[in-house]
């Protein structure tokens, strides 16, 4: 019997369990929001919040506020030194830093041992117990895992506390078993400097038996183009004959999916989103013909939904996922065992189906442009760049958007920087193409491209080749999980960017 029949056999009971996300969605987030409110009860904020006062989903909310990053953070750095019992019982030691707010360049997210438990690794078991129901001839346990996570942060780290990137405290905290499964070894894993760590995962792993890699497509991206460069071949299979899946998160896969078509030729290759975030494990791809995942209802999670609309009133509307719509663009609130109360997470996402409730995540509330009221948005964006390439014969490596207020002849716009894997042989017509896809796709910026009058016709500046990667290390944010910035609605991050062109 193989490693991989046995792993299957081990996961049978989660299979079964899995089944009450089909129909008892509402369920389990019921359970769910009982479970955490009870455990935390005791806390200081559940002291403060009367949570033991709390039986029904109506009374969390009425005693408990919708919370920012702002809004916590003296507790969180009260937590950091070392108090215990603030948000979550007892103290917590790990902290995954995540990009900044308005007023820090960096947050730093509580990670308790339940909420390693509970909601990071939950979800990463359950993408293996996914897999492998929908591929029975699977060998992934019969080889190893390439694993690319981010580093420690040692310059943030303080007496009572621990700080680094969430893929290096999961690497860090890790059941010593799995370790026989994963490459690279630890100490590389965990390497700052990208740049090495690239150059390092790929000698390690040239002569290993991988079955899967799993992490970010940009950098995965990086270092699979390394282990090319070593070994001389054209595709990846070449080099590891039984890679057979990619567990991808933590940007759109869309800007990326040719690249890895035509690096990863063999026909029994998959790939399978996740979501998982410094916050938590939120959704799996369960169904290898729908690109929507399925939220994981039965984590220690208990989510809300702000409609995109509401987001901005001092008293928004907020739903459980009872009463969710299909189709429209919620801002997602969670509630954890980390110790994060009805916290604004920052991404949006719409549901594309209700019992199983499955969704896909459409932006970020911070990434979008709605300077003109065009309410452009990164799903659109994402949407408009697959056509154009398509189109074009074209493909995006990396890109990022803002608004041009007015140029000096009075004129408005939207301002691309794309750098290409591809580059179009026409970029004028790329950009044309591009635009009428985000007229046809969004009724708001098709009215203000009407006839020229509020938005001119958008600009797109080709980036030179490596200019994303040379900002985010300038940053300090090459690798991990770092992400460039896709849209913005000032023109801070954009002017920074073309000034290293």
């Amino acid at each position: 019997m193989s490693v991989t029949q046995i792993a299957r056999m081990l996961f049978s009971s989660r299979m079964k369990a899995l089944e009450k996300h089909l129909t008892g969605g509402a369920e389990l987030q019921r359970k769910v929001l009982r479970n955490l409110v009870s455990a935390a009860a005791d806390t200081e904020y559940g002291r403060n919040h009367g949570f033991s006062d709390i039986k029904t989903y109506d009374d969390f909310v009425k005693k408990v506020p919708i919370n920012s990053y702002e809004d916590v953070k003296n507790d969180i750095d009260r937590m950091r030194h070392g108090e215990k019992g603030i948000l979550w019982p007892g103290r917590i030691d790990w902290y995954a830093k995540s990009s900044g707010t308005t007023n820090d360049k960096s947050k730093f997210i509580p990670v308790s041992k339940r909420g390693l438990q509970h909601l990071h690794y939950a979800g990463g078991t359950d993408a293996v117990v996914m897999y492998l129901q929908n591929n029975p001839n699977s060998r992934l346990f019969d080889g190893k895992s390439l694993i690319l996570g981010g580093s420690h942060s040692p310059n943030y780290n303080l007496k009572h506390s621990l700080v680094g990137d969430l893929s290096s405290i999961l690497i860090e905290n890790i059941n010593p078993v799995v370790n026989l499964f994963r490459v690279p070894k630890k100490e590389t894993a965990l390497l700052a400097d990208f740049e090495i760590k690239r150059d390092r995962i790929a000698r390690e792993t040239l002569n290993q038996n991988v079955t899967n890699i799993s992490g970010v497509p940009s950098w995965m991206l990086s270092v699979l183009t390394r282990v090319m460069e070593l070994t001389g071949k054209k595709h990846l299979e070449e080099v590891w004959p039984n890679v057979e899946c990619f567990f991808h998160g933590g940007v759109a896969f869309t800007p990326y999916r040719e690249q890895y078509k035509q690096l990863i030729t063999s026909p029994k290759m998959h790939y399978m989103e996740t979501y998982n975030a410094s916050e938590g494990f939120f959704g799996l791809q369960n169904d290898p013909e729908d690109s929507s995942m399925l939220l994981m209802l039965d984590y220690d999670c208990f989510y809300e939904f702000i409609p995109l609309d509401e987001l901005d009133k001092e008293n928004p509307v907020c739903v459980p996922i009872r009463d969710v719509e299909l189709n429209k663009n919620y801002a997602m609130i969670i509630s954890t065992s980390c110790g994060l109360w009805r916290y604004m997470i920052g991404d949006t996402v719409v549901f594309t189906s209700i019992n199983p409730y499955k969704f896909y995540i459409s932006g970020r509330t911070k990434y979008f442009i709605n300077a003109f009221g065009e309410e452009l948005i990164q799903d659109n964006a994402e949407k408009g760049l697959e056509y154009a390439c398509a189109e074009n014969n074209a493909e995006v490596l990396e890109y990022t958007a803002a608004p041009v207020f007015m140029d000096g002849n009075a004129k408005c716009r939207h301002q691309w920087v794309i750098e290409f894997a591809k580059t179009p042989d026409d970029i004028n017509k790329f950009a044309d193409m591009l635009d009428k896809k985000l007229q046809e796709i969004n009724s708001d910026y098709e009215a203000k491209r009407y006839k020229n009058i509020t938005l001119q016709p958008l600009e797109i500046v080709v980036a030179r080749p490596g200019l994303f990667n040379d900002w985010l290390k300038s940053k300090g944010k090459l690798g991990g999980q770092h992400k460039v910035p896709r849209l913005s609605n000032n023109r801070d991050n954009i002017d920074d960017i073309l000034s290293m062109m």
